[in-house]
């Protein structure tokens, strides 16, 4: 098992970002969390509301090379969470130019920054599993051979996030470690549909809303607990193998108007469902479903939490930090 005395994370403020540096305190107290993040980012505040007298943050574009590079000299950490990026995805077929460019040089400027300075730490790299594509039903559970082969801007990018990681590795001995993360269960970020959802129940018992919109119901996904995400994240940190692809993700597979359901039924109000053409995407990835066998021989990991606690902690969440 590795150790680790100093910790930077791209995107601390995000929703990821933001758990992630809440579980690395939880699990190690003694760690010194640093964090990049968007100077005019509207959620630092709300998201590392918890935690912001225990981390550093800097202000940095990681789109700017010089900015990069002066952050690494001024933290030297031994460990880099990279999460920074633009991750809607329904939002990418309306600005593919920007999320991919930004996405791109973000990661080969943090890249570019570690060969330049020439500090030593280990990279793991979060990527998604929107990088498989749409695969046949005879490749499920999708395993880390399956072929690449995304079918939105944003996979895309994140499939060159992936090439960069692995070629920066063999090219100039940099430690890194790829994930590709399966569907996870986030209060803090509202775009994805399990949140949305919830947002929506929350609106409509507060009586500032009548009905839920929903896109496509029919998509299947496996769900992991955020907790249960963050800790995957660690202990690939602690137990990867560098220079290899790992697939994380949960055990509980069910179609989104399953999850749905399962929403509702801890409301106490009446919920009424709607389908929404806007809210459907050009192409949809309908299958995803991992196996994470590789990851789990690690350090025989299992999910903490089960998908009912995984619900009941998501509403809680957006019942106390959702504005009234």
């Amino acid at each position: 098992m590795r150790n680790f005395k100093t910790v930077l994370i791209t995107g601390i403020s995000g929703s990821g970002g933001s758990y992630l540096a809440e579980q690395i305190l939880t699990r190690f107290p003694q760690t010194s969390i640093h964090g990049i993040s968007r100077w005019h980012s509207t959620t630092t505040i709300n998201n590392l509301r918890k935690i912001q007298n225990k981390i550093n943050l800097y202000e940095c574009d990681l789109c700017d090379l010089s900015s990069v590079i002066r952050t690494l000299n001024l933290v030297k950490p031994d460990l880099i969470f990279n999460l920074a990026s633009h991750a809607n995805v329904r939002a990418c077929f309306e600005t593919p130019v920007s999320v991919v460019q930004n996405n791109i040089l973000s990661t080969l400027n943090l890249l570019e920054a570690i060969r330049i300075t020439e500090i030593k730490p280990l990279v793991v790299h979060c990527s998604t599993s929107e990088v498989y594509g749409q695969v046949d039903k005879n490749q499920i559970p999708i395993n880390e051979n399956c072929p690449i082969n995304p079918v939105n801007p944003y996979s895309v990018s994140k499939c060159s996030q992936d090439q960069l990681v692995y070629s920066y590795g063999k090219a100039y001995d940099i430690s890194a470690i790829r994930t590709r993360m399966f569907a996870y269960i986030n209060p803090r970020r509202a775009d994805l549909f399990a949140t949305s959802f919830a947002r929506q129940i929350v609106s409509i018992e507060r009586g500032k809303t009548k009905i839920l919109k929903h896109g496509n119901l029919e998509s299947l996904r496996t769900l992991i607990d955020v907790r249960d995400a963050m800790d995957c994240y660690i202990d690939i940190a602690l137990y990867g193998k560098t220079g290899e692809a790992y697939n994380l993700g949960g055990k509980n597979a069910l179609l989104v108007g399953e999850f749905l359901n399962m929403l509702i039924k801890y409301s106490s109000s009446k919920i009424v469902c709607e389908s929404d053409p806007t809210l459907f995407r050009p192409v949809d990835i309908t299958l995803q479903v991992p196996d994470t066998t590789k990851f789990e021989k690690l350090n025989d990991w299992r999910p903490i939490y089960s998908l009912e606690e995984s619900v009941e902690f998501l509403l809680k969440e957006v019942r106390e930090t959702m504005p009234k």
